[in-house]
């Protein structure tokens, strides 16, 4: 997995490409965002687009970045999900948790 992080405003926009799974993938993805939340970034999208496969510890570690950037008072969003991850957040009833979005630009402006 290789994650680009690039700076829209104030929104950090994460690209990851690959897969997201147990071990190294994880490890990469938490220290990313912790990495965001101590420089005080507050405002996350992560772009699953490139995103070609994620396990049970993936949907995991999504839910724990969301919860540590929740309670850091940050925000944490979706942005162009595939087709496998968006049916299996939709299975686990995450779509509900997290806010999911197929445009950068709505994304970016949806942040307050």
């Amino acid at each position: 997995m290789q994650l680009k992080t690039r700076k829209i405003g104030e929104v950090n926009v994460v690209d990851i490409n690959g897969k997201i799974t147990l071990g190294e993938g994880n490890i990469i993805l938490r220290d990313t965002i912790r990495n965001l939340l101590s420089r005080g970034e507050k405002k996350i999208l992560l772009n699953l687009g490139d995103v070609t496969y994620i396990d049970s510890s993936g949907i995991g570690e999504l839910v724990s970045s969301f919860t540590t950037t929740t309670n850091q008072g940050g925000q944490l969003k979706l942005l162009n999900l595939t087709k496998k991850v968006q049916d299996l957040l939709q299975i686990t009833k995450l779509l509900t948790v997290f806010e999911v979005f197929t445009n950068e630009g709505q994304a970016v402006s949806s942040f307050k």
